[in-house]
């Protein structure tokens, strides 16, 4: 009989080796291990702690209220539920689980003893490859989760880079995550200054820039809204069921909000799931300003263009030779500061015939860039259309005067100075509005200056100019220039000058004009060195044969 039972035995131990060596799933391994000793020892309480990532821990219950699956396993709350045996599985030093055994129809015999350790023992092996299985399981999953997080992230980074729409950057990241997420409810807005405003939304709304930007400090990375400060944000995001924001952001600034509502199903985002988003906002940022980026040099070289174009209209505006005029030189050149300046030349006839005279002009626009070249365009056009009528000098710079005043606004204007010469006359009458003293050099040094006679042109119609006279005789020179020569700075922001500009006149004055002018710029060159230009440099040389 014992040997029939010894033998009993053994078969039931080999039959639950086999069982805990066939499966590699921890729960029903144990469970299988439970019934096993339960049935044999008829007990009615039973528990199995098997070592987790916190020590000890409860993975099986039976019959037993007041102890639940994960929580730490404490022999003596164990004791005081009843559980009156206490087995290691595996190594008394370093066990692999525990089982408590308690409420027992029959006390153990020696010989359930002996055949509760081997099963216990069996069971350790097992429990210990249920277990590597379980975590390598674990990790593949883990694995897999990342590896489809990065196939995701590839796949939304290569629809990106395909696109220079900030509006589609919007439209890929929200249905990339609220497709992810299983997510119906979803608001974004992304913002940068001088572009427009990129809104999307479903369910949920934000508020406007100007009242959304007050809560930067306060989402400074992906969080859930019950996380968030309470504030108007925080209430509309709750009230529409919001669940997470992830800010916009890049090295610099805040550049706007995504807001995602719960998903379907209720399941909670989790901590991987925020960082997911983030890294997938953080590459639609990149996106963003690489769009706006885009769109910025388009602009630019749209405006480049059309300054370029402005530039070769303007440059059409200057004579592109000057009249040949008994008895003088005349030789004239402007440099601007910018691709389109604001100075102005010309030598106009003022009538027809031979005895017509001309009417030479510099002018300094008030501004610099398209709008001073528009003004010279006007003043352009405005001297032509009058000198069809062979106005005396006066009443033309008057009426110029006047009619700018009246069509451009109040603070656009000119600096000029326009005189009448005439073949065979050695007089020349001049007004000067508000401009640079025009330099009549004579042969033996003398300095005759052509001071200002009345306001600039186009501001103050209301005072009246003066006409002035000067004679100009054989061997004088005469520098008619805008500030920008004598203004002209070094790196030292030390000016030019007029007593600089006198002396390259007075030692040139022998040139022909266009060298006297050659002599004049490289002067200025020269003192400037290094330093930018910071205004337009116009010159007009006349000299008397």
């Amino acid at each position: 009989m014992e040997s029939k039972l010894g033998a009993s035995r053994l078969g039931a131990l080999l039959e639950s080796a086999q069982l805990l060596h066939s499966s590699l799933d921890l729960d029903e391994l144990l469970r299988h291990l439970l019934r096993t000793v339960m049935g044999r020892l008829l007990a009615t309480k039973a528990v199995i702690a098997v070592v987790g990532s916190e020590g000890m821990e409860v993975a099986l219950v039976r019959g037993v209220k007041g102890l639940s699956h994960g929580e730490e396993f404490n022999p003596e709350v164990a004791e005081q539920l009843g559980l009156d045996l206490i087995y290691s599985i595996g190594e008394v030093e370093a066990p692999t689980g525990i089982l408590a055994l308690g409420s027992l129809f029959r006390q153990p015999q020696p010989e359930d003893e002996g055949f509760l350790k081997a099963l216990l023992g069996i069971a350790a092996g097992g429990i210990r490859n249920a277990a590597a299985h379980s975590r390598a399981q674990s990790l593949n999953q883990t694995l897999n989760q990342k590896l489809q997080d990065l196939r995701t992230l590839l796949e939304l980074v290569q629809s990106l880079t395909s696109t220079l729409q900030p509006e589609e950057v919007a439209r890929l990241l929200v249905l990339t995550l609220s497709g992810r997420w299983a997510v119906s409810r979803y608001a974004l807005i992304a913002h940068k200054e001088g572009h427009p405003e990129v809104r999307l939304h479903r369910g949920l709304e934000l508020p406007d820039w100007d009242c959304l930007e007050p809560n930067e400090a306060a989402i400074s990375g992906p969080c859930r809204v019950d996380d968030l400060p309470d504030s108007h944000l925080k209430t509309a995001l709750v009230k529409k069921k919001g669940a997470i924001v992830l800010p916009l952001r890049s090295s610099e600034q805040w550049l706007g909000l995504l807001a995602l509502g719960t998903r379907i199903g209720g399941r909670d985002y989790s901590d991987s799931d925020l960082e997911f988003g983030w890294g997938l906002v953080a590459q639609a940022v990149v996106a963003f300003e690489n769009c706006w980026y885009f769109q910025e040099t388009l602009e630019k070289r749209k405006i480049e263009q059309e300054v370029e174009v402005a530039a070769g209209i303007q440059q059409q505006l200057f004579p592109s030779s000057l009249p040949a005029i008994e008895g003088f030189e005349i030789a004239a050149r402007s440099l601007a500061a910018r691709t389109v300046g604001g100075d102005y030349y010309d030598c106009l006839p003022m009538g027809e015939g031979e005895d017509a005279g001309h009417l030479l002009c510099v002018a300094d626009i008030s501004g610099k860039g398209i709008p001073a070249s528009l003004l010279m365009s006007s003043i352009q056009a405005t001297l032509r259309a009058l000198l069809t009528e062979s106005p005396p000098l006066l009443d033309l710079v008057s009426r110029t005067s006047k009619l700018l005043y009246d069509t451009t606004p109040s603070n656009k204007y000119a600096t000029a100075i326009l005189c009448a010469i005439q073949a065979g006359r050695d007089q020349i009458d001049y007004v000067c509005g508000g401009h640079n003293d025009g330099l009549l050099l004579k042969p033996d040094g003398t300095v005759v200056h052509l001071a200002s006679t009345g306001p600039p042109v186009g501001l103050l119609p209301m005072i009246p100019f003066e006409q002035a006279e000067v004679s100009m005789e054989a061997g004088d020179l005469l520098a008619l220039y805008s500030d920008g020569v004598v203004e002209a700075q070094n790196e030292a922001e030390d000016e030019f000058e007029e007593e600089r500009f006198l002396t390259v006149l007075q030692e040139s004055r022998e040139l022909p004009a266009e060298q006297v002018i050659d002599q004049v710029f490289q002067a200025v060159e020269e003192f400037v060195g290094k330093a930018p230009q910071h205004d337009d440099i116009t010159l007009m040389i006349v000299k008397k044969k």
